[in-house]
């Protein structure tokens, strides 16, 4: 789409799809939007859309009708929900790229389009056409585009979503958690930043967070005592606590030491604490900045290969009050370097015969897929899918990974 603006030759009846679409946007809840972009999609030529969203866990897509109901209901069962690994669907939102089905027996062929909000995977659409060259590749992918943008504007406020996006209950901690966080991927052009969290509806005291401002990249990765809602409200305070006092340009080491005075403030000292890794990345320079409060040290990946653990040591547990000395580190990273950032769930849970997954298996599978070419968010969910495989798809315990690729300053190239 970026092509054909650029070069002034957006047909008329691509401009009036995307017009309308805005125009009647700023007045429709989620469930309207199914209606509108079927109404708007006929003026590119462009005929039966369908959105399909994928689940919390991104194991299914599921068919978003319209009515404020869960997954299709009242739909074709067969067409309500696709599993992402097994289906044409799956298979374009996993590459991110469009597939063709053709037709059969007379019947139409259709194509399936990624949804992206930057590199966020929000689901695929389907379309049928009668088109399958360069242009009306292009109407579909600007459709899908602010498909995905009238999703993500109208999600935060609707519970049809999240009944729809959820197979099953979620706990009350998990609730708060999932409203806390960014989402699970970003990207600009000299980063990439993808997260998963496991498990998606029982998660109590994780958390992850990253932010951008001018040229500094925060992130952040939290693990609170216990599992369960007190842990949950521990990560949620904590994270809150970090993102006030770097939001008044307060340095990494007295916002950990701002963070802990919060949490004994509000549970008392040695109570409830909280383990994490702050940290700081200069997208322009790439030098990466960051403390370690009590939490395993972070890997770099470079080249293909497991280069290092990032050595820094490490200050107590946020919380006890302990005074240890809070170390600043830094390393200068290199274009294409991935760093690593985990909490203990991912490699210290163990299958039914006592084994740990571990993190040799967990560095070793990230290189792997990297090697692959896939992009940084499927690495991450083909990862989750491998732990819960592992784990007989039962964690005792949260795993989380924040994984950032710095890809170097102005660099045009980038795996997404």
């Amino acid at each position: 789409m970026a092509g054909n603006l650029a070069g002034n030759v957006v047909n008329a009846g691509t401009a009036r799809m995307l017009a309308g679409l805005l125009e009647a946007s700023h007045l429709a809840a989620l469930e309207q939007v199914p209606s509108l972009i079927h109404k708007h999609a006929a003026e590119a030529g462009l005929h039966d859309v369908l959105i399909y969203l994928t689940d919390l866990q991104q194991d299914v897509l599921r068919l978003l009708t319209g009515r404020g109901q869960n997954a299709g209901e009242g739909a074709d069962p067969e067409a309500a929900e696709l599993k992402i690994n097994t289906t044409p669907a799956g298979r374009a939102f996993q590459e991110m790229r469009i597939l063709a089905r053709p037709g059969v027996d007379g019947e139409p062929g259709h194509w399936w389009v990624p949804m992206l909000d930057g590199t966020e995977r929000i689901g695929v659409i389907r379309v049928s056409g009668s088109d399958a060259g360069q242009v009306a590749e292009e109407d579909m992918q600007a459709l899908a585009s602010l498909a995905a943008l009238l999703v993500v504007s109208k999600r935060s406020h609707s519970d049809s979503y999240a009944r729809l996006v959820r197979t099953r209950p979620m706990h009350v901690a998990a609730e708060m958690q999932w409203k806390l966080m960014p989402p699970l991927a970003f990207a600009c052009e000299q980063l990439v930043i993808s997260a998963a969290l496991e498990p998606a509806y029982e998660i109590g005291g994780d958390a992850f967070d990253y932010a951008i401002a001018d040229d500094t990249v925060h992130l952040g990765i939290f693990d609170a005592m216990g599992h369960d809602t007190a842990a949950g409200l521990t990560a949620s305070l904590a994270v809150a606590a970090c993102r006030n006092y770097r939001r008044q340009g307060v340095d990494l080491v007295k916002t950990s030491e701002a963070i802990e005075r919060t949490l004994i403030t509000e549970f008392g000292r040695g109570t409830r604490f909280v383990t994490a890794i702050l940290a700081e990345l200069n997208i322009a320079t790439g030098v990466l900045t960051w403390v370690n409060r009590g939490h395993h040290q972070p890997v770099v990946i470079r080249d293909g290969r497991w280069t290092a653990s990032l050595q820094c040591p490490p200050a107590h547990p946020m919380g006890l009050d302990l005074g240890l000395p809070i170390a600043l580190c830094r390393e200068q990273l290199q274009p294409g370097d991935r760093v690593l950032f985990y909490t203990d769930g991912v490699t210290e849970a163990r299958d039914p015969n006592g084994r740990e997954f571990g993190l040799n298996r967990f560095v070793e599978f990230i290189i792997h897929h990297n090697a692959e070419g896939l992009p940084v968010p499927e690495t991450l969910r083909r990862l989750v899918r491998s732990m819960l495989d592992y784990h007989g798809d039962r964690l005792q315990d949260d795993a989380t990974v924040l994984l950032a690729e710095w890809h170097g300053s102005g660099n045009e190239e980038m795996t997404m």
